[in-house]
């Protein structure tokens, strides 16, 4: 057992309130329930020592590791192979069908021999509340239990569990065709023990959270050349999203670094503005209009709450359930990801200005008849209102889509993005007969536009800059023709992207920006921006440069890890970094494949 594997050597597995991450050698390192949000229950990614961690593997040390998905699903198998014999863990959560917030999660971990004969090794060490709660083992018959202030482990398999001190290990053989398994159930102090597990409950179970995920990937309309891979990121944003609510986390952990051995670590497992409401069109192309429109009403609901107050109508991101506080603070007993300190919990960026936000919001209301149409008045009243506040409120600086640390600056993206919300508010009051004061919208962005074309483009570098006081070049700006600002093959906008192969792209991976020319307040450096590649695909395929486009889309793939899972960033050495799996790559990757698609379509039937 690696005291930390790569972030890439992991495969996600949820139950669509809470996720785990499972390493290629078996071990559930990353955990938290009952939400996303919650404090850890293993975190041995974060720190070997303290974090905990459940494994279950074969004992041979020196036994090779595989892991792939059950096909259309997402049930993790995990195989190892050594001399002595295969064998197979089969990880997944099964998911809750009613959709309503429940405290009690279920992990099962079932395992089998394939082949001869191998010795199972399980070791549970839950380590409660970011391993700042002890815990006391109760050990009977039927299994174990974990108990911490507020929360309770349930621990049961098909074999007997020995004490370890507070925890628990295990061993059992199996032979060719024989099957076990263990399970970890979550739940609230005092809450009932669930039954011990058999053979026959294990197999049902498996079978019932394999049909679920077929069931609900026959929705997509997606027919085009790469559906493997899509599909695995629309099961991927599936798995990030809260049903009780409808909201997508950024990503399902915590501290994992953008530079290992840096400060750069952030808590990702919130709702941002920007990422749901991209994420509207994603769904929607893939068919997944239920999803989208779950996460519409959510945003609705956010800015009907301060809709008319003296205050900003939204704020950069949000908890799953809405809640807007997200203090941040260090967990400074965990030595971090490979010495990666500090582990933050929370975000200070909900804090931030980010204007950019009003243009996504109003990009997702306006996505789809099926999906403007379901706005109520109330909800078309609140959006109003903001807009009406907006059309005076946009020239602000503010700290940018990339929520830098270092000072507000007037950054271009911000103001495409203010373009962006006036320009589908109009839309939107004008295809649906809407009241709504037009004239005071229309003027506003017509207003931004101008200014944007004025002190957004530099002569010097002949293209679209970061902000309005420099010279640096940002990635952001690859969704200027996305959202309609600017024409693809106009002479600007294919000179920006000149300008953005030569200071951005190395070797078809995309950089945000230069840290060093435009600094963010922040110390390091960092990887290229997965979700920039996939955006630069997009802007490359609409500029009608398809093979150059299909290229950087096809070599992309090349660093998605063994299971077509993508974190923030790609490292100096082609390692992933960051937190994992990111919904903000998987989404881009969904938008670059439908907009390559048809760009090639298109360009065969010429």
């Amino acid at each position: 057992m690696d005291r930390y594997p790569p972030i890439a050597e992991h495969g996600l597995v949820g139950d669509l309130q809470t996720a785990a991450l499972v390493s290629s050698q078996g071990v559930v390192d990353w955990f938290a329930a009952p939400r996303f949000d919650s404090p850890s229950i293993f975190a041995a990614l974060l720190d070997h020592d303290r974090g905990g961690y459940l494994r279950l593997a074969p004992e041979r040390p020196d036994a090779t590791c595989k892991q792939l998905y059950y096909p259309d699903t997402a049930i993790l198998v995990t195989r190892f192979l050594s001399p002595d014999g295969v064998g197979e863990v089969l990880d997944f959560m099964p998911p809750d069908r009613t959709r309503t917030a429940t405290d009690r999660h279920t992990l099962v971990r079932g395992i089998r021999a394939v082949r001869g004969t191998v010795d199972f090794i399980l070791e549970c060490r839950p380590r409660f509340d970011y391993g700042r709660a002890e815990h006391e083992l109760e050990l009977g018959e039927n299994g174990a239990l974990f108990r911490a202030p507020g929360i309770d482990g349930h621990l049961q398999a098909t074999f007997p569990l020995d004490r370890d001190g507070q925890d628990v290990r295990a061993k059992v053989t199996l032979r060719a065709g024989e099957i076990g398994g263990a399970v970890f159930t979550v739940c609230a102090s005092g809450g009932e023990a669930p039954a011990p597990p058999t053979v026959d409950g294990l197999n049902g179970q498996f079978e019932e959270v394999a049909l679920f995920w077929r069931h609900w990937l026959r929705q997509s309309h997606y027919r085009g050349r790469w559906p493997e891979r899509v599909h695995r990121s629309a099961i991927t944003l599936k798995l990030l999203t809260y049903a009780p609510t409808g909201a997508l986390i950024a990503a399902a952990t915590t501290g994992l670094p953008e530079q290992v051995g840096g400060e750069r670590n952030w808590d990702y497992r919130f709702t941002w503005i920007r990422d749901g409401s991209l994420s509207v069109r994603a769904m929607l192309d893939l068919g997944f209009v239920e999803e989208a429109t779950a996460f519409l009403h959510w945003l609705t609901d956010r800015l009907r709450e301060r809709a008319g107050k003296e205050e900003e109508p939204l704020q950069t991101m949000y908890r799953i359930d809405g809640n807007p506080d997200l203090p941040e603070e260090t967990l400074d007993h965990f030595e971090g990801y490979r010495g990666s300190s500090p582990v933050r919990i929370g975000n200070g960026a909900a804090d931030q200005l980010q204007l950019d936000i009003y243009g996504e919001a109003l990009y997702a209301v306006s996505q789809g008849a099926e999906i403007a149409q379901q706005t109520s008045f109330e909800g078309w009243q609140a959006m109003a209102r903001t807009l009406d506040w907006f059309a005076a409120a946009w020239d602000r600086p503010d700290e940018g889509i990339w929520e830098t640390r270092g000072g507000r600056q007037d950054f271009t993206y911000s103001r495409v993005m203010s373009w962006v919300a006036l320009d589908h508010g109009l839309r939107l009051a004008e295809s649906f007969r809407r009241p709504a004061d037009l004239e005071r919208w229309r003027k506003a962005r017509d207003t931004v536009f101008e200014q944007i074309m004025e002190r957004g483009w530099s002569e010097q570098e002949r293209a679209f800059v970061q902000h309005y006081d420099g010279e640096v070049l940002d990635a952001s700006l690859l969704l200027m023709p996305r959202v309609g600002f600017i024409a693809p093959r106009d002479r600007h906008w294919l000179s920006t992207l000149d300008a953005m192969d030569r200071k951005l792209v190395s070797d078809s991976l995309v950089y945000r920006y230069d840290p060093a020319a435009s600094p963010d307040g922040l110390r390091g450096s960092e990887g290229t921006f997965s979700l920039c590649t996939f955006l630069y695909v997009d802007a490359l395929a609409r500029a009608r440069r398809l093979s150059q486009a299909r290229y950087t889309f096809e070599k992309m793939q090349t660093y998605a890890n063994h299971v077509g899972l993508f974190a923030e960033e790609i490292g100096p050495s082609g390692e992933q970094l960051g937190n994992f799996p990111q919904a903000f790559t998987h989404l881009s990757l969904i938008m670059a494949a439908i907009t390559l698609d048809e760009a090639l379509d298109a360009e065969d039937r010429r």
